[in-house]
């Protein structure tokens, strides 16, 4: 074995099984222009109201909403909102927004880089997707009275490269297994390359608690928890009884968020009024959640503190998965070889020194394992600079 194949088989090896996205650039998008943000398994951006913290976990998630194949306009229903606020237009009136970020995995860096044009119609006008210095696929708006764009991905066969129309209106990536072949070398590596991308961006949640809608007993449903955690109580009287353990952990982090005594967190089924069927608590009951004094006394959840109510929804996130989570996962790629996101905008909203402090170490040790990563905003991140393995991304107004 020669010293190159060496270094290639180390280089091989030091790459990670699990895509995940380790920059998000920000070339003109809201108030940023030409920024490139590190991304770690924990990254908080930080800084006071208007410095770009909420814009920059809301061109986070529409990557990963465009990487699912939604298309543009329900991923950007307000797309003027995101055109740079001095941007002029050109010659046709035309005005827009570029985004961009990189996907590491057992491909290496991949990147992919996203121009869009809001005005005078929404649509994708731009897309590149590289790796290795080459780049993979690239696309371009060539007719502007057509609806589509020009496409030509890497082939490395008789022809260096194919070229195709695609659609203007979602991200050309997710739709590449669709039209590329897969017999060259060429164009297994553009496949390989789309993949990693599109496993990076498919599995995130968007979080912000909201106490409010929280307090209140809900119905039983698919016991998967909402952006707004309003469910709740239909999750809990799910995982109470699915997995012990994760339950467990659950309430050590509860009892030590939360004010008072705690034995146990639960769902408490509510009687529903007479239905058709006769009876009460039929299918028209409801479920509470409450916690567990532990002498007798059970505390509506409607009791406790916006901070509290934060705090527990937040933990149940960190401590759950993919399965309880309303998200959008990559089906066809085993559980193992993925990566959840967590999006949490507001994540020190309400609480207090002791509440942040124990979630973020919280997150420190869910992240650590691999299989999950938080991207928070916060107004300070300097309570955070002793917890190991936080990425603090300072934003400057």
């Amino acid at each position: 074995m020669t010293v190159s194949s060496l270094g290639s088989r180390a280089k091989a090896e030091a790459r990670p099984d699990r895509p995940s996205v380790v920059e998000l650039r920000l070339t003109a998008f809201a108030a940023h222009r030409r920024a490139g943000f590190p991304l770690g398994p924990l990254s908080l951006f930080a800084g006071p109201s208007g410095s770009g913290k909420s814009s920059a976990l809301r061109a986070y998630e529409a990557l990963a909403r465009l990487g699912g194949g939604a298309e543009l306009d329900e991923v950007f229903p307000d797309p003027v909102a995101c055109v740079p606020e001095r941007a002029r237009p050109d010659a046709q009136r035309r005005r827009g927004f570029r985004i961009g970020c990189t996907a590491d995995g057992p491909e290496g860096p991949v990147r992919l880089d996203v121009a869009v044009q809001a005005e005078p119609e929404l649509r994708i006008v731009g897309e590149r997707l590289t790796a290795g210095g080459l780049t993979l696929l690239e696309t371009a708006l060539r007719d502007p009275s057509r609806r589509s764009v020009q496409a030509a991905w890497h082939t490395a066969g008789s022809s260096p490269v194919t070229r195709a129309p695609l659609p203007d209106d979602r991200l050309g990536t997710p739709l590449l297994p669709l039209r590329v072949a897969g017999k060259t070398d060429g164009q297994r590596q553009v496949l390989a390359a789309a993949e990693q991308m599109v496993v990076a961006l498919r599995s995130v949640f968007a979080c912000d608690p909201l106490p409010r809608s929280m307090r209140t007993a809900v119905p039983l449903g698919a016991g998967r928890l909402l952006r707004g955690c309003g469910n709740l109580a239909e999750v809990l009287w799910r995982t109470r009884s699915e997995c012990g353990r994760r339950h467990g952990l659950l309430v050590d982090a509860v009892r030590a968020g939360c004010t008072g005594p705690v034995h146990d967190l639960l769902a408490e089924r509510q009687p529903g009024e007479t239905g058709r069927t006769g009876g009460t608590g039929g299918i028209d009951g409801t479920v509470q959640a409450l916690l567990d004094r532990g002498d007798g006394l059970r505390t509506p959840l409607g009791r406790l503190g916006d901070g509290e109510l934060r705090y527990l929804a937040l933990s149940l996130v960190l401590l759950t998965g993919p399965g309880v989570l309303e998200v959008d996962t990559a089906g066809e790629v085993p559980a193992a070889l993925q990566t959840l996101t967590v999006l949490a905008d507001g994540f020190d909203r309400d609480l207090d020194v002791r509440q942040r402090e124990g979630l973020v170490r919280l997150a420190a040790r869910m992240c650590e394992r691999g299989h999950i990563r938080l991207v928070g905003a916060v107004s300070d991140a300097s309570w955070a600079a002793g917890v190991g393995g936080v990425t603090v991304v300072d934003l400057e107004p």
